[in-house]
């Protein structure tokens, strides 16, 4: 079973996680034989924290409770206050997820905070541009990595931009294999175009499933 694990900070980002949380928790497009997911919210303690759009997320666990292996992911959406120090722990345990073969998954300002630790200097991925890593991190070394698109899959590392979430989710889905890949294709032309034959196509794939 995979264990994926949601960072919840203060301001953090709601529609940024939108689309792979509602994905993740529902199953609702998991083909026949996709491993188990549990989704769990996790944050520095136990206490409320409030998004960005007001609402109030009061966390499952501790950041001490995050399982470090390979079937664990991690999901760290954007918000305003990543430059505060006391979310220095989450990424040492990204780094430590990571290093053992876990996922990290980062968004938006997310990958300012990798970027300040030097997390992506050696591996290719993306961001709100170029210019923003280099703006907000001055000890950013990874220009030469750096891809100019929405999402960037690198392994068991998956950044992206503010607007990129929905190919975010995409690349995230395929990595856990919880979709069939025809699912998975309709899902993502449905959602990025909004054209009618999309979702009928996608209605069709799940077909015979049960």
């Amino acid at each position: 079973m995979f264990k994926i694990y949601i960072y919840a900070l203060d301001t953090l980002a709601d529609w940024e996680l939108g689309y792979i949380t509602a994905e993740l928790n529902s199953g609702r497009f998991f083909k026949k034989d996709a491993p188990g997911v549990s989704v769990k919210t996790v944050a520095i303690s136990r206490e409320p924290v409030k998004t960005m759009g007001g609402l109030t997320i009061v966390p499952d666990c501790s950041i001490d409770d995050i399982v470090v292996n390979e079937k664990s992911v991690l999901l760290l959406p954007g918000a305003n206050t990543w430059d505060d120090p006391k979310h220095s722990i989450i990424i040492k345990k990204a780094d430590n997820l990571l290093s053992a073969g876990g996922m990290v998954c980062a968004i938006c300002g997310a990958t300012a905070a990798l970027a300040n630790a030097g997390l992506l200097d050696q591996r290719p991925h993306t961001s709100n541009g170029l210019g923003y890593l280099e703006m907000v991190s001055p000890i950013y070394k990874g220009q030469k990595f750096f891809i100019d698109a929405p999402s960037v899959a690198d392994h068991n590392l998956i950044t992206a931009s503010s607007t990129g979430a929905l190919m975010w989710a995409k690349q995230i889905i395929e990595q856990l294999d919880v979709f069939r890949h025809s699912t998975l294709e309709s899902w993502y032309a449905y959602f990025s175009t909004g054209e009618v034959q999309h979702f009928f196509a996608l209605m069709q794939t799940l077909q015979g499933r049960k």
